[in-house]
C-alpha cells in the first residue's frame, strides 16, 4: 500500500495556563526550550491522523501506537506528520517540526501491546490542595492512581478536536472522543493525586479496546509501575487501564514521564 501524504498542522499549545508550567514560556526557557511545550498527548493526537486515515474506526477500537518525543514542539510552529508502511503491516509515524525530528512512533490495526492486568480500583483522588508533592514516595511502585471523571459533553469533545487541530470527519459524525484525549488520562492520573513541578511526558503504548463516545464518562485506573533516576532526570512509568461510562475497558496504556526534571 502506498504512503499516506503528509498531514500538516500548525500546532497549539492547550496547556499555556495549565499547573504544568513547562507549557508556559518564561519557566521552559529556564530548561533551556525555545518556549512552552506542546503537550505530549497533543503531539501524540497528530500522529493518530494517519492510522485513523488508513484503518478507520477498526483502529479505534482495536488497534495499537507507540509514540517517542525526541524534541518538543512550540505553539505556533508547523508540524508534518509522516507515515510510511513498515513491516507486519505497521505503519511508521514520525513528527517534524522546521526539519527536526520530534517524534516517533507506529500504529498497527493490531500488534503487540502492553500485557496490564486489572489495576484495582484506586482510592478517590485528594482534594486539589490536600495533594501531596510528587516525589519517591508518593509515587512508589505498586501505588494506584485514580482521577477526576470527566463527562464528555458534546462541548468538550467539540474543543478538544479544535485543540489538536483534527480535520477527519468521523469523531463528530459519529460522536466519539479522540483517542489523545484516552491518552491525557495518563497524565491527569498524576496531576490529580501529586503535587508536580514543571514535567513533562516523554512516550507511551496503547492498545485500544474500544471507543469512548461522547456523553459517556471517562476515568482512569492507574498503577506505579516505576520509578527512577537518569541522566539527572526523575521518571515514573505507569502501566494504565481507560474507562469508559460504568467501567467498560477503552485502553490499556503504558505511560512514561519525567516528573522532575534534571535542575528542577
Amino acid at each position: 500500500m502506498a504512503d499516506a501524504a503528509p498531514y500538516h498542522v500548525v500546532a497549539f499549545n492547550s496547556a499555556r495556563d495549565s499547573e504544568n508550567k513547562i507549557h508556559d514560556d518564561a519557566v521552559a526557557r529556564r530548561f533551556g526550550f525555545t518556549g512552552g511545550l506542546v503537550p505530549g498527548v497533543d503531539v501524540y493526537a497528530y500522529m493518530t491522523h494517519p492510522a485513523v486515515a488508513r484503518w478507520g474506526r477498526a483502529w479505534l477500537e482495536g488497534g495499537t501506537a507507540t509514540c517517542r518525543f525526541v524534541q518538543p514542539v512550540y505553539h505556533g510552529d508547523p508540524a508534518t506528520i509522516a507515515a510510511a508502511d513498515a513491516a507486519d503491516g505497521a505503519l511508521a509515524i514520525t513528527v517534524e517540526s522546521h526539519g527536526a525530528l520530534c517524534a516517533t512512533g507506529e500504529a498497527r490495526l493490531a500488534g503487540d501491546a502492553p500485557e496490564i492486568a486489572d489495576v484495582a480500583a484506586p482510592p478517590a483522588p485528594p482534594a486539589i490542595a490536600a495533594r501531596p508533592p510528587a516525589d519517591e514516595a508518593t509515587l512508589a511502585v505498586g501505588t494506584l492512581l485514580g482521577m477526576h471523571k470527566l463527562d464528555v459533553t458534546s462541548a468538550f469533545a467539540a474543543s478538544y478536536l479544535d485543540d489538536v487541530r483534527e480535520t477527519d470527519p468521523l469523531y463528530a459524525r459519529e460522536g466519539l472522543a479522540h483517542p489523545g484525549m484516552i491518552l491525557r488520562t495518563c497524565n491527569w492520573a498524576l496531576s490529580h493525586n501529586v503535587v508536580l513541578g514543571p514535567w513533562m511526558h516523554v512516550g507511551s503504548t496503547v492498545r485500544h479496546l474500544g471507543t469512548v463516545a461522547v456523553g459517556e464518562v471517562l476515568s482512569v485506573r492507574a498503577r506505579v509501575r516505576a520509578n527512577y533516576e537518569r541522566k539527572g532526570h526523575r521518571f515514573v512509568e505507569l502501566e494504565a487501564l481507560a474507562l469508559a461510562g460504568a467501567g467498560r475497558k477503552v485502553a490499556r496504556i503504558h505511560h512514561v514521564a519525567i516528573y522532575r526534571p534534571r535542575g528542577a
